[in-house]
């Protein structure tokens, strides 16, 4: 049986000529995308799988896994660990995620924690999501103090030289974080973390601590503070931050800052139904 449906889907995929064909073509599509969607449901429920792995339950012969492969890795939906062969849910994913569940809910509870804060701290203040390789902050309140800050909506910033991303990193399913940290990590300033040891590190004492700092990391003359945002389920899925001019969050002022930006986070957790 399973050969014989094996043969089908591989007449199936040389007939698509949508022009030629007419709905056959069509159809191969569509079952094209329904088996790509498979994919990332197997990937998810197994967390890691091989071709073999994936052709077997999906009842297709190895190179049409391959090819559904293929073409989600180029898209960044999966990713594959070259020391085992295996391929697991890449970073895009986690975009996708966010801009379903995150954007829209934070963009609509994070208001009035993000702008009591600000008025609070007199500092600027985000929230951020991951977006592929990058910070993404998708809302901003400005206190007092920082009425000349720039704006940082919709700015990408790297994750291994700013708060927020050191916050999202350090609660990334390990595989995802490995991958990134297999990268090179680009010197901003001279404070940039550009070693994957020493950053592992610090995201270490991140997850310890509840809450990641940044001293002229990025830019010079910038500091921040950022703690973790949590979805019902507990999962980190976004960071709010607060970040000025180095005078001001300077050392001694850290402790302070970061115990008003944990209370936010925990707060904007407890809106998105974290602690029911």
């Amino acid at each position: 049986m399973a050969r014989t449906q094996r043969h089908s889907d591989r007449g199936e995929e040389s007939a698509g000529n949508p022009t030629k064909q007419g709905g056959r073509g069509a159809a191969g599509a569509v079952q094209s995308v329904d088996r790509a969607v498979s994919v990332l449901e197997i990937l998810a429920r197994h967390g890691e799988a091989g071709v073999t792995e994936i052709a077997d339950e999906l009842d297709v012969h190895k190179s049409t896994a391959f090819r559904l492969l293929g073409v989600l890795e180029n898209r960044g939906l999966v990713a594959q660990a070259k020391d085992r062969g295996k391929y697991y849910l890449g970073a895009g994913v986690l975009r996708l995620a966010g801009a379903a569940a995150v954007r829209l809910d934070i963009s609509q509870e994070g208001v009035p924690v993000c702008r009591e804060l600000a008025d609070e701290l007199g500092e600027t203040v985000n929230i951020a999501v991951l977006d592929d390789d990058a910070a993404v902050n998708i809302m901003q309140a400005r206190g007092t103090a920082s009425v000349t800050a720039q704006n940082w909506l919709g700015r990408r910033t790297p994750l291994h030289a700013t708060s927020s991303g050191k916050v999202l990193l350090a609660h990334m399913p390990p595989t995802l974080r490995e991958g990134l940290l297999a990268r090179p990590l680009p010197r901003l300033t001279e404070r940039t973390i550009t070693g994957a040891s020493v950053l592992r590190a610090e995201l270490e004492a991140v997850v310890e601590q509840g809450y990641a700092v940044t001293l002229e990391e990025l830019e010079l003359g910038l500091a921040a503070v950022a703690a973790p945002i949590r979805a019902h389920d507990g999962k980190v899925i976004a960071a709010i931050s607060v970040s000025g001019p180095v005078y001001r969050l300077n050392s001694d002022r850290v402790p302070e800052l970061a115990k008003r930006t944990v209370a936010a986070g925990s707060e904007l957790s407890r809106r998105m139904g974290y602690g029911f």
